[in-house]
């Protein structure tokens, strides 16, 4: 649906800022960045594309691009100071992006399915591309030994796999409807938000602003592969239980 002249004129930036805080995603299960900054930074860009016209896919493109430009300079560029506060930059601009186009559709009264299969596609790439480019980035410019390659992968594997995961199990869950019983409010441990910091990809992208430090980021890198990869098979180990109780059910 196209905006109208009115909704696109500058001083109804308010009004699309205001409606949005009325209309966000329930936070239960969010990391803090992305609660806390990442959305809020999302409602104000998608407030300001929707005062500009702009279309969620629009959005999604700019947000590719950014991610797309992150990706290329940690790869192909020497790490320096300088090099990792421009891909962390990137990225998470590109994340901020990510979380506008959502918001921008339920301002402009819903998405597309053409719409979030382009966002999900995009998710897709940028989720298989990041420890690649870490990858390429090592390997290309050789400052840790051979056996560090293996950092990267394996946090390929792991990354794919929850993406995956976080993808799938919402569509293999019965509605809430099907269950019989109304919802039940869950509350969640206030440290939690913060504990899921490591696996938040928001987070993640401002780790490289240690890229051009050597053994600092090497082992920076690590420490965040080793916490995903445990929340990974708590997941799995919780996702699976979960749908044993169903098939039972």
């Amino acid at each position: 649906m196209a905006a109208t002249g009115a909704e696109r004129a500058p001083g109804r930036f308010r009004t699309h800022l205001e409606a949005l805080g009325q209309a966000q995603k329930p936070s239960l299960n969010t990391a803090a960045y992305s609660r806390l900054v990442n959305r809020p930074a999302g409602r104000v860009v998608a407030a300001a594309a929707h005062t500009l016209g702009a279309t969620p896919n629009q959005v999604t493109a700019v947000s590719a691009a950014l991610s797309a430009a992150g990706l290329a300079v940690l790869a192909l560029v020497e790490p320096r100071w300088w090099t990792g506060l421009v891909v962390a930059v990137l990225l998470a601009a590109g994340y901020v992006l990510d979380s506008s186009d959502g918001q921008l559709a339920r301002l402009r009264g819903g998405g597309s399915r053409s719409g979030e299969w382009l966002d999900h596609t995009i998710d897709c790439f940028k989720t298989a591309s990041l420890h690649l480019a870490v990858l390429v980035s090592w390997y290309r410019f050789g400052w840790v030994a051979d056996s560090w390659l293996l950092v990267p992968l394996g946090f390929e594997v792991v990354a794919v796999v929850t993406y995956f995961g976080l993808i799938l199990m919402p569509t293999l869950r019965p509605a809430p409807t099907a269950l019989g019983a109304p919802s039940v409010a869950v509350r969640e441990h206030p440290l939690r938000t913060w504990a899921l910091l490591p696996m938040d990809y928001g987070a993640q992208c401002w780790m490289f602003v240690l890229l051009g430090f050597g053994m600092v980021f090497t082992w920076t890198y690590a420490l965040v592969f080793a916490c995903n990869a445990a929340a990974l098979a708590l997941a799995l180990r919780k996702w699976w239980r979960e749908l044993r109780v169903l098939d039972g059910s």
